[in-house]
């Protein structure tokens, strides 16, 4: 372990654009930082000094990797929970737990365990052949199914419309389970912050616009929701971190439905939801999670704009995306561009853009058709792309 005169070194497994962002927190804060990356082109790498190249389903190289640090957390689900038991066992502090983690790692665990604690999810059983979806949907289609573990942006969730649609999910031989085809109004997202001494801070509840499995947009806070529903959310959040065990950021995926809240997914990182944090939140969610793994005081979640708009810029047919600065910072100056140096390659995201305005003089629609127009000229060269 480090020199603990010194300021501590977090270390995160894993080194895509979520770690890149930590990085540029950890700079502010002070602290050191250091990743572990699959290659040395990874999005975190090429901008962490810190970076070591090595293999998360290594114990080896795990364990090597945490030698130079004082805590470890990550910015994806996949390391195997038995090298993260083993790690603890090490005496590693791991942030979040294994105990917290494989929650994220197994879809039927999380819901189990949520619905152990009386909180509302989507209707949900294991499935392993035709017969047990047929006998979960009992006539009535759509019904979702989802890979037990390793899904991610819409990957690993099929809405089969009919009995044919499942067997055809069935032969890709995955671990799944069935779950009822929610007819929502919207999807929310509520940020929560936990540290290892139990203070918990909690960011306004934020409309996520999803196409094709891909968050495109983010509405902070999510208009026209009502003050009790907020808190409603709020509390929901901070209570999952309590009841589960979480060190660091929790980001809890929501339904909006006519009968109230419905829980969908759980992410124990920085999470594609709190972007709109680094211009639209006093703390980012970078830094919060930070401050949170470190066990340091946590930073207000309050706003910093009545409103803030996250539009994610996915890959297009042309990789140079440089080219077109240009034009989005002319046409708009008040567009904040972030890239996060990943290959071009169509429908990948390669970096988000942020738009921030005054509640009294900006419609929210407004904020998000200037994220939406900035977003989509950095993918195809024009404002009306998808």
């Amino acid at each position: 372990m480090t020199d603990s005169a010194a300021a501590p070194v977090v270390g995160m497994v894993g080194a895509g654009q979520l770690a890149r962002m930590t990085a540029q927190a950890a700079i502010g804060l002070g602290v050191g930082f250091r990743v572990l990356a699959g290659s040395a082109a990874d999005s975190a790498a090429q901008v962490t000094a810190g970076a070591q190249v090595g293999d998360y389903r290594s114990l080896d190289d795990l364990r090597d990797f945490a030698a130079g640090c004082d805590v470890l957390t990550f910015d994806h689900e996949h390391v195997p929970g038995e090298h993260l038991a083993g790690l603890e066992q090490a005496g590693v502090p791991v942030r979040p737990a294994a105990a917290a983690l494989c929650l994220t790692q197994d879809k039927l665990a999380m819901r189990e365990r949520l619905t152990a604690l009386g909180i509302r999810c989507p209707g949900f059983a294991p499935v392993a052949g035709i017969a047990e979806v047929e006998a979960f949907a009992a006539g009535t289609w759509p019904v979702v199914l989802k890979a037990v573990s390793g899904g991610y942006d819409g990957k690993g969730v099929w809405v089969c419309g009919s009995a044919a649609e499942a067997r055809a999910v069935l032969a890709h031989g995955v671990g799944l389970i069935a779950e009822e085809y929610v007819a929502f109004d919207r999807e929310l997202a509520v940020l929560a912050a936990r540290s290892p001494h139990r203070q918990g801070a909690v960011y306004p509840v934020v409309e996520t616009v999803q196409r094709d499995g891909i968050c495109r947009e983010v509405i902070a806070p999510a208009p026209g929701l009502a003050p009790g529903r907020a808190a409603q959310a709020q509390e929901l959040a901070l209570r999952i971190a309590g009841e589960l065990g979480v060190t660091g950021l929790l980001a809890v995926e929501m339904f909006e439905t006519s009968h109230g809240l419905l829980v969908n997914e759980l992410a124990m990182r920085p999470h594609n939801c709190g972007h709109w944090t680094i211009e639209g939140a006093r703390t980012s969610q970078f830094e919060q999670h930070l401050r949170a793994v470190l066990d340091l005081p946590l930073g207000s979640p309050a706003l910093a704009a009545p409103v803030t708009v996250m539009a994610n810029v996915l890959g297009g047919d042309d990789a140079d995306v440089y080219n077109r600065y240009v034009h989005v910072m002319a046409a708009d100056p008040g567009v904040k561009v972030h890239m996060y140096g990943k290959p071009v390659r169509p429908g990948r995201k390669i970096g988000h853009v942020t738009v921030t305005g005054d509640q009294l003089r900006h419609d929210p629609a407004e904020l998000a058709d200037r994220a939406r127009r900035a977003a989509s000229y950095l993918r195809w060269g024009k404002e009306d792309g998808e």
